[in-house]
């Protein structure tokens, strides 16, 4: 789950019909089997045919037909469309009215949910977002391939492995010369290499790198990556040599996990500095979400978990935690039952991020589990 996927999803808005979201929890130890997959799926299935019944007074003819063919569009691509392929989750967004459809897989449990509304229901997608899509290169004297982290597995983007010459044989001059070429051969080749991970990292705009290669070729690799390569690296890893996707992945991810537990300690560090000074911080839900309306909030952190009703306007799409009117425009306001997926969207559609604190950490326990970095 990239930001550029999750802001594509922020940005719908049903405009004839209603929007189903729905989630499936695929973890392996509660569904190893697709007998148990087809009970969670209808199981999911049914508590979005109950929020359609509780709904349906609200709702136009057109549009109770409507999402009835969605829900049945949705069982059909399970029963025939759905390949697990090692996910541990799946998203499905179905609107058939605005001619709306997408699928995701997750590489973590999101929970299982089904939610009807005018917008997506992304928060269960918060804890996934921007973990994806980190890119990995195996780093050899003769191979070189990057993959991108898509989903919990690895997609291959380039191969620039090469065959260098065997070890010569014979002594004296030859022998040197020999020896000459083939290390010409392997410095252009980690210079080629290097050259297509650039590149890589251009295109996705500064996500993280894990370099996997021996100890003896990492100083020599790291002298020729580019400055935006480098500023990107989150480290190395050892693997066999000949170790195929999963194993490369199940070495890089001690690496991923450490960045991710190290960017947490600053991004808390920067808050806890900001909320300290009364800078540009907010914290608890009632500033949380006004920052995000406003478009304040650069950065939205969640403690793992955490949620509160609150209440939007259906003219603006402002968020607060008291019923009333908008103070903008004074239409009266909604009450929603998630007020972590209102300040999602409000920060996604002004080009903020999110960050759920995960674990046992408990820095923003104090104020609710909800507080913001903000850009004024």
């Amino acid at each position: 789950m990239t930001w550029e996927q999750l802001r594509e999803l922020a940005a719908f808005r049903a405009g004839k019909g209603c929007a189903i979201s729905l989630y499936v929890d695929l973890d392996p130890s509660d569904v190893p089997t697709p007998p148990d997959v087809q009970t969670k799926v209808n199981s999911v299935l049914q508590a979005a045919e109950r929020h359609l019944d509780e709904r349906k007074a609200q709702l136009t003819r057109d549009q109770r037909e409507a999402l009835k063919k969605d829900l049945e569009r949705i069982a059909d691509w399970f029963d025939d469309g759905f390949d697990r392929q090692g996910a541990r989750g799946i998203a499905v967004f179905a609107d058939g009215l605005d001619n709306f459809w997408a699928t995701i897989s997750l590489p973590e449990a999101a929970g299982d949910d089904a939610r009807i509304g005018n917008e997506l229901y992304l928060a269960p997608l918060a804890r996934v977002a921007g973990r994806d899509g980190a890119l990995i290169a195996f780093v050899g004297r003769e191979r070189g391939q990057v993959w991108r982290l898509r989903g919990g597995a690895l997609v291959e983007i380039a191969d620039q492995t090469e065959e260098v010459q065997g070890q010569h044989s014979q002594g004296g001059w030859s022998q040197a010369r020999y020896e000459r070429s083939i290390e010409n051969q392997v410095g252009q080749h980690l210079r080629d290499v290097a050259a297509t991970l650039d590149g890589c990292v251009r295109r996705l705009r500064g996500t993280r790198v894990v370099l996997i290669g021996a100890e003896d070729i990492r100083s020599e690799f790291e002298a020729l990556l580019s400055n935006e390569v480098a500023s990107c690296v989150a480290g190395w890893a050892s693997a066999e040599a000949h170790a195929d996707g999963p194993q490369v992945l199940e070495a890089a991810r001690p690496v991923l996990n450490e960045w991710w537990a190290g960017h947490e300690d600053e991004l808390l560090a920067r808050w806890h500095e900001e909320a300290g000074k009364n800078g540009r911080a907010a914290s608890g839900w009632e500033n949380t979400l006004e920052a995000a309306s406003d478009g304040r909030v650069d950065l939205l952190l969640v403690q793992e978990g955490v949620d509160q009703p609150a209440y939007q306007c259906p003219q603006c799409g402002r968020a607060q935690m008291t019923d009333g009117s908008c103070p903008l425009d004074g239409t009266t306001m909604e009450a929603k039952e998630g007020g972590l997926d209102l300040a999602l969207h409000q920060t996604l559609a002004h080009g903020g991020t999110v960050h759920v604190i995960r674990g046992d950490r408990r820095d923003l326990e104090p104020v609710g589990g909800v507080a913001a970095l903000l850009r004024f």
